[in-house]
């Protein structure tokens, strides 16, 4: 019963991955890659889905033969084996030109071409080497250790399995590192993470019946430790081709939480910069509330910025310095100076703005760009928002008032 939870469970979820996967590919079906990966990710739901022992029977009992579950369980592997192996391929062909791809294209159909024929031995081996009618769903490799066509079959599916998962966990992190912080770097590095814990499945269910064969029971290693380890490696495998497209909306998500009480707050002053206001206030975003998440995270920075810079004028250059003072008094950190200097600026225009006041001298400007590193500014005027109603800001709004009190006549 508690494999079947755990397994069913593992499937469901998965299956919301590759259906993640598959929606983003019918988006942008000239994605050859995406659609390789959404096709080859099918192959691990059925893993675990078969892996249910509830699910793995059943399916015996109704077809009339005994373990061949077993088979579709790693045929589901192959089937990612094959997409793996065909991503590798494309990925490291050299050349942009017709014949580069041509050559890509002919290397990937002898790679297929191969798992196919070496799969299709491994099945002929099952049919062969099957000694009884007896269900295995959780002991299959050391059931049958003594049986010479299971034991080919066996070493047939961890050879084509392994050398995909070898090539993957090798390729990804040079990839990777030329990637630099970004989510895609972050998801290759987690998708080498579980083609490495897979190859430990590979070595687990090896050692397993090869020991088994030896007389040694080592029943905890093959149908204990093994499965559990492609469970997980599985899970770090799907996580790895997701989070390129799930971590910047989760990211975006994240800043545009952050951002929109300050977006309401100085919009209100100037409700003229906002843009489309209705388009998912009344539409995807009540339905669904991550739709175009990243506009909506873009588009409120670019509507605070605008106002930023109309203030500008308002904003006396004591502001910015009386700002700097109070930050270093409080010790803070460079980023939370900035973002305090930044608040108490727009803070400071806008209160002038409304009652017609222009600073003269103006300041120069009350804007903290990141040009090389659009992410970085993102998360700037996030902070800018976490400290907009911060003491410190009050302190340096009080003691400008003061000031000008102090300048009138």
């Amino acid at each position: 019963m508690f494999f079947d939870v755990l397994y069913l469970t593992f499937s469901a979820v998965t299956w919301c991955i590759v259906g993640y996967k598959a929606r983003a590919w019918f988006r942008d079906r000239g994605n050859v890659d995406l659609g390789l990966t959404a096709l080859m990710a099918c192959g691990v739901p059925v893993v675990f889905l078969f892996s249910a022992p509830s699910v793995y029977c059943a399916f015996d009992r109704l077809t009339g033969v005994a373990n061949l579950a077993m088979v579709v369980l790693y045929s589901a592997v192959v089937l990612f084996a094959a997409g793996a192996t065909v991503l590798l391929l494309r990925w490291t062909h050299r050349g942009d030109d017709v014949a580069s791809d041509a050559r890509a294209a002919r290397r990937a159909r002898l790679a297929i071409g191969t798992v196919a024929l070496a799969w299709t031995t491994a099945v002929v081996c099952f049919a062969v080497g099957r000694p009884d009618e007896v269900e295995h769903p959780r002991d299959f490799s050391t059931a049958y250790a003594d049986a010479p066509g299971v034991v080919a079959f066996l070493v047939l599916y961890l050879a084509i399995f392994g050398s995909s998962l070898a090539g993957l966990g090798v390729l990804c992190p040079r990839y990777a590192r030329q990637l630099g912080r970004t989510w895609l770097a972050t998801g290759l590095r987690t998708l080498a993470a579980g083609c490495w814990l897979g190859l430990l499945y590979c070595a687990c269910k090896l050692a397993g019946f090869v020991l088994t064969w030896a007389g040694t029971d080592v029943y905890w290693l093959s149908n204990g430790v093994a499965p559990m380890s492609a469970s997980v490696a599985a899970l770090l495998v799907l996580l790895g081709f997701t989070l390129p497209a799930v971590g910047p909306r989760a990211a975006a998500w994240r800043r545009l939480r952050r951002l929109d009480p300050l977006w309401r707050e100085v919009t209100a002053h100037a409700p003229e910069v906002t843009i489309e206001e209705s388009r998912w206030r009344a539409g995807w975003a009540v339905r669904w509330p991550l739709a175009d998440v990243e506009w909506r995270a873009n588009r409120q920075m670019a509507e605070i910025r605008d106002i930023q810079r109309g203030v500008r004028r308002h904003v006396e250059p004591a502001a910015l310095d009386i700002a700097r003072e109070k930050a270093r008094a409080a010790a803070l950190d460079e980023r939370r100076t900035a973002a305090v200097v930044e608040a108490a600026a727009l803070r400071r225009g806008l209160a002038n703005q409304v009652t017609g006041h222009l600073a003269a001298p103006h300041a120069d400007s009350v804007v903290v760009t990141f040009s090389s590193d659009p992410a970085e500014e993102h998360e700037h005027l996030a902070r800018v928002a976490d400290v907009y109603h911060d003491p410190l800001v009050d302190a340096v709004l009080t003691e400008l008032r003061q000031l000008t009190a102090a300048r009138r006549p």
